[in-house]
């Protein structure tokens, strides 16, 4: 049985599951996977009864006799890349490092626009005009740092990602890549290539293809 298990929530609207999911994916070890479906009472209590915040995403790691918990998606991906260091899930340049981890943490703190006006839709193809100035302005800031992270480091490593292999900071911006997706959003050259690297990634492909066959989403509890 696999040491790893990640708790995750519905497919199609969880993008905090997605962020966490893609980055164990990476590191090349088994894992097992729980859907909490946690619209539903008794899946909302089973999380209650393991998470300490009863949210998604937590991974819990068996490991030396212990049973590690870890929630929060930036802290996954904090606790594989020390685990597993073999899987460079953060760049080994300094700088660049730094780079990663001040874009992952303002994708997990900011854009709050972004998240009202394009919500995650994964398997939806609904193209809409971004009237929202604050919306558009997210827009804006997240081509900013994926040509500032591509120019910099990713095109001279050769590789597709932000930093030419894959990063945290990839997972991080993986959901908002399936919104623009979603909506339509059309961006510079260099956006649009880093978009279709990501919609080409075997990993996302594996998780939309399971959301067609998951459970659809129940109503909200109350």
């Amino acid at each position: 049985m696999p040491d790893l298990r990640i708790y995750i929530g519905y497919r199609t609207v969880s993008s905090w599951s997605l962020r966490a999911w893609l980055p164990l994916t990476k590191v090349g070890v088994p894992f097992e996977e729980t859907l909490i479906r946690y619209r539903l009472p008794d899946h909302k209590q089973r999380l209650v009864d393991i998470s300490p915040t009863g949210k998604v995403p937590l991974l819990v790691h068996h490991r030396d006799g212990e049973e590690i918990k870890v929630w929060d998606s930036i802290a996954i991906g904090e606790y594989l890349a020390d685990t597993f260091p073999e899987a460079r899930l953060w760049p080994a340049d300094p700088v660049a490092r730094a780079f990663a981890r001040s874009i992952s943490a303002e994708m997990h703190n900011g854009f709050r626009a972004l998240r009202e006006h394009l919500p995650m839709a994964l398997l939806e193809r609904t193209p809409k005009t971004i009237d929202d100035p604050e919306a558009r302005g997210d827009i804006a800031r997240v081509a900013e740092i994926w040509r500032q992270a591509r120019d910099n480091w990713g095109r001279k490593d050769g590789g597709p990602w932000l930093f030419g292999h894959y990063t945290v900071a990839d997972g991080m911006y993986a959901p908002i890549v399936t919104r623009f997706r979603t909506y339509g959003v059309t961006l510079d050259p260099i956006c649009e290539a880093y978009m279709e690297a990501v919609c080409a990634d075997a990993d996302l492909k594996a998780w939309e293809a399971q959301a067609e066959i998951d459970p659809p989403q129940e109503p909200l509890i109350g």
